[in-house]
């Protein structure tokens, strides 16, 4: 067997890095994609190494004479790269596809060794290596029948964003036998080029292929083994913290992206908090039958928009404003808070970090729960001279609730002590008590004081919205936020969904009813595994403790690692103590996680007995 790489490209969507070098010099993690290729591909001893170069091509062929590759290397140079397409690449090569069976790469996809170990171990001869399709993958889909035949071959040009669920991706990699090199895909090639030219794709002869009678290649499907295409320096980003080769920095390079995780294949994120069982698939059909309205025309400015807001909660307009996600509203009210401030650790870092530490008073419940009440809260701030209180209800992380009977007593507490009270109920919609939320006129006209924030994005499960509302009846700070925030500050998308919300309100109901069920389950599951600590939460998400044989961090890594599960280490916001957040996501993934830490756990005190 030999193996044939395309690499005559130029890559010029990667810009500055290919200015002077071919795009598999590209490096990841320190380590060029054709260095990376050549090495995988040597472990299985192949008769040939064919490389077809173009751009830059003897820069590339004197870095590959460099590497101190044992096997044979052959060079084809590609005199017109830069006014041909793969298919004449693959064409110069075709001799060389008839003399022997042949692994064919395109020299810019990183892959781990189960990829290529897969297509050859299979016993087929000729195989189409495929995955299935997912939102970030570009380029050439097939559509699969039975036995693993290929139904279709569909370019770039003919994607129908309506069959998605039917496409599997070609990764790129793919293996001719001699057989139907000679019989099939040479011939093919020859007749294609004739007539349509050499600014073709190699892929579209397989599609003429595909519509015979007798084929003669089949798919070969991955299963959530790792791969990844590098066109732009997104996708170079995204393959560094993907293919790290250390652990620990392929952890920390995840987690620092805060979200975007759509882009990763198979990742199941139990970091980020929202509603799995919100919005309906009636609503989203609603908002994608007006896709290209939204899409094409500005959003109302803040007048309108605080309007839609106060629709939804029944609250005056002047007493609302609406913010590009929580997070932007939380910046602005930080930003008019003076004197000393209370929190309550551990929380929600977004308050703190938006504030003076000099200024911050800390209350650290003391107890393993980081449990506390409204009576724990007036105690210690009593006599602390704060201006501010910030409280969440629940608690983040700690699922820490307080009853709505015992708020209006803090409420007015704070009331009779000049205190201003922000009240930040994100997820009180999943707590268990029935109309417990704040957003209420006659509660903010009475108490001037009080501000009441809340996240949309977490309780109704629209988080690419980036929706979040903050009403009182403090209306002159309300009219200096909505002056401090850009006029213009969501999007027509988010803006729709505020209009149409009310005809899907029983909807939420219905599904804060599944998410109660679901949660109760999960911590009944959670509960049953030897080595965590469950703690009560009326939140979307549950706070658990590991035992102190079991390093959080080293859990963390090893279920990102092995099951693409990410959770939350909250070592650093709970004094080092042994504590994870997990949040509440529908009974299919519940599941996955509680049985990667049922064996995770199970391995981990099973070493520490033995040592």
């Amino acid at each position: 067997m030999q193996a044939i790489i395309l690499a005559a490209g130029m890559g010029k969507r990667l810009k500055e890095l290919t200015s002077s070098n071919t795009k598999c010099m590209v490096k990841v993690n320190g380590v060029a994609l054709i260095d990376r290729m050549l090495h995988q591909i040597e472990r299985f001893s192949p008769s040939r190494i064919i490389v077809v170069v173009g751009y830059e091509g003897q820069k590339l062929m004197h870095h590959i004479d460099s590497l101190s590759i044992n096997t044979p290397v052959i060079y084809i140079e590609n005199p017109i790269y830069d006014k041909t397409n793969n298919i004449y690449s693959l064409a110069l090569a075709k001799e060389w596809l008839c003399r022997e069976d042949t692994i064919l790469f395109e020299s810019d996809i990183i892959f781990e060794d189960s990829v290529l170990d897969e297509l050859i171990s299979d016993p087929r001869d000729s195989l189409v290596l495929v995955d299935k399709y997912e939102s970030w993958m570009d380029g050439t889909c097939v559509k699969l029948g039975k036995n693993d035949s290929i139904e279709e071959f569909v370019p770039g040009k003919k994607f129908n964003f309506n069959d998605i669920e039917e496409y599997y991706k070609t990764v790129n990699i793919y293996k001719f036998s001699k057989y139907f090199s000679e019989t099939h895909y040479v011939p093919f090639l020859e007749a294609y080029q004739c007539a349509l030219g050499q600014n073709e794709y190699y892929e579209q002869v397989l599609r003429v292929i595909a519509l015979l009678d007798n084929p003669g290649i089949k798919a070969k499907r991955l299963h959530g083994q790792r791969w990844y295409e590098i066109d732009d320096i997104q996708d170079l980003n995204i393959a560094e913290s993907m293919f790290s080769p250390d652990d620990d920095e392929r952890v920390r390079l995840l987690q620092e992206r805060y979200g975007g995780y759509w882009r990763y294949p198979k990742l199941l994120d139990f970091c980020y908090l929202v509603n799995p069982y919100f919005p309906p698939e009636r609503m989203k059909n609603e908002i994608k039958a007006n896709f290209d309205k939204l899409l094409t025309q500005y959003p109302s400015g803040m007048h309108i928009n605080s309007l839609l807001a106060g629709k939804n909660f029944n609250i005056h307009q002047e007493n609302i404003i609406v913010g590009n996600g929580a997070a932007e509203l939380i910046k602005s009210l930080m930003g008019y808070l003076t004197g000393r401030t209370g929190f309550i650790r551990p929380t929600f870092e977004e308050y703190p970090n938006r504030y003076s530490a000099d200024d911050s008073v800390a209350y650290i419940p003391e107890n393993m729960d980081f449990s506390y009440t409204a009576d724990d809260i007036m105690a210690f701030f009593s006599d602390k001279e704060i201006r501010n209180l910030i409280v969440i209800n629940p608690d983040n992380p700690s699922g820490n609730y307080i009853h709505k009977k015992d708020l209006l007593r803090l409420i007015e507490w704070s009331g009779n002590r000049g205190i201003r009270l922000i009240m930040d109920e994100s997820f009180v919609d999943f707590a268990d008590e029935e109309d417990s939320t704040l957003i209420c006129q006659e509660i903010i006209t009475e108490n001037p004081h009080l501000f009441v924030m809340k996240s949309i994005s977490k309780s109704f499960g629209v988080p690419g919205l980036r929706l979040g509302v903050l009403a009182s009846g403090d209306i002159r700070t309300v009219s200096l936020m909505k002056k401090d925030v850009a006029i213009w500050n969501i999007n027509s998308f988010a803006e729709f969904y505020m209009q149409i919300y009310e005809k899907y309100k029983s909807d939420y109901a219905n599904a804060l009813v599944k998410f109660r069920e679901e949660r109760a389950r999960f911590i009944r599951e959670l509960n049953e595994i030897n080595g965590l600590r469950v703690i009560p939460s009326q939140a979307n998400f549950i706070m658990v403790e590991t035992s102190a044989a079991i390093s959080p961090k080293e859990l963390l890594k090893s279920l990102l690692i092995k099951y693409n599960l990410l959770i939350k280490d909250l070592t650093s916001k709970t004094g080092g103590k042994h504590y994870l957040r997990l949040a509440v996501r529908n009974r299919e993934d519940n599941t996955l996680l509680v049985n990667a830490l049922r064996l995770e756990l199970k391995g981990k005190l099973s070493q520490n007995s033995v040592t």
